[in-house]
């Protein structure tokens, strides 16, 4: 168990998989780097690899100069994949196989983002609690039936860890840095960042950043996190008031001046921005999607995605993969 406090270098082997995004990459390898400069030691060691040794490009298209190609009979204390777009192509039975070997020589075992989901097929999850990416949170749990999978920011379980996107990496590498060498080497590792918002693993993962709405006007705050939670079966507008203990001519008066558009606007331009998501990363039927999304009936998702989009949603799939 690497979370635990140790004054020996922890030796990191990333694996990178072309897609990644590089905000999460940097949201796990920095904190290492920035740990050796608070600590004025090595507590961190990495090295950066792929399957092949190639560079390794980010979805922005920037390629990582890598360190050579992944050995799965080298050993590490952790062994943790960085993976994104287009992560089932990489999961082929040779690079599945590399990382079950991997695992076994690494004393743990991580997923940054869709990294979980290499773990999953490698069978590295089964009976285990996992997270990763909340945008793909309902298909990973639909794929991997015998994962525990939970909507936290990062989970640790014994030998494996998994995190959501970019800000929850972060958060699971400060506690790996608070475990390891102390609470004061977190904080000024955070300080580095200016991050005043480390969460705990257990804290949801959301779909709006809300930043400091929160703090100005929690009451929009908590209505756009009901909506949030109600994206398949809408609430009315005056039941979201009815919750957050104000009247529904209130609630749109404070949307007005807070987010500049009315409540009912808000919540139909998140569920048709989840619908997008399913279009564009998904293969879901439309039929599926306006059922997850909260509509009706295809006509009526098709109807909205046109007005807000400038596309039907089998036009815009069609479009994004031409």
């Amino acid at each position: 168990m690497i979370f635990t406090q140790s004054d020996e270098p922890l030796d990191v082997t990333l694996l990178l998989f072309s897609g990644f995004s590089l905000l999460s990459f940097a949201a796990t390898l920095d904190p290492m780097r920035g740990a050796n400069r608070v600590l004025g030691r090595p507590a961190f060691r990495w090295k950066l690899v792929s399957m092949d040794g190639a560079d390794a490009v980010a979805s922005c298209g920037l390629p990582i100069p890598i360190d050579g190609a992944f050995d799965a009979s080298g050993r590490q204390d952790a062994l943790i994949v960085i993976a994104a777009f287009d992560v089932t192509s990489y999961a082929t039975r040779k690079t599945l196989a590399a990382l079950r070997a991997g695992a076994k020589r690494s004393a743990i075992v991580g997923g940054i983002e869709s990294g979980p989901w290499l773990l999953g097929f490698a069978g590295l999850l089964d009976g285990r609690r996992a997270t990763t990416h909340w945008e793909d949170l309902e298909d990973f749990a639909a794929r991997f039936p015998n994962v525990d999978v939970r909507p936290d920011r990062w989970v640790v379980d014994k030998t494996v860890f998994t995190t959501g996107g970019a800000t929850p990496a972060l958060d699971c590498m400060l506690a790996l840095i608070k475990a390891r060498t102390g609470y004061s080497a977190a904080l000024n590792v955070a300080s580095l960042y200016i991050y005043e918002e480390a969460r705990s693993g257990a804290d949801v993962q959301p779909i709006v950043s809300l930043g400091r709405i929160r703090d100005h006007e929690p009451r929009v705050a908590e209505a756009i996190r009901i909506m949030e939670t109600h994206i398949d079966q809408p609430l009315t507008i005056s039941a979201i008031a009815c919750r957050i203990g104000i009247s529904p001519r209130g609630l749109e008066m404070l949307f007005l001046r807070v987010v500049n558009t009315s409540p009912g606007a808000y919540y139909l331009a998140l569920r048709l921005h989840a619908a997008r998501r399913l279009v564009l990363d998904t293969s879901l039927p439309v039929a599926d999607i306006a059922v997850r999304t909260g509509f009706s009936a295809i006509a009526s998702l098709s109807r909205a995605f046109r007005r807000q989009f400038g596309l039907s949603p089998s036009q815009a799939r069609r479009s994004a993969r031409s």
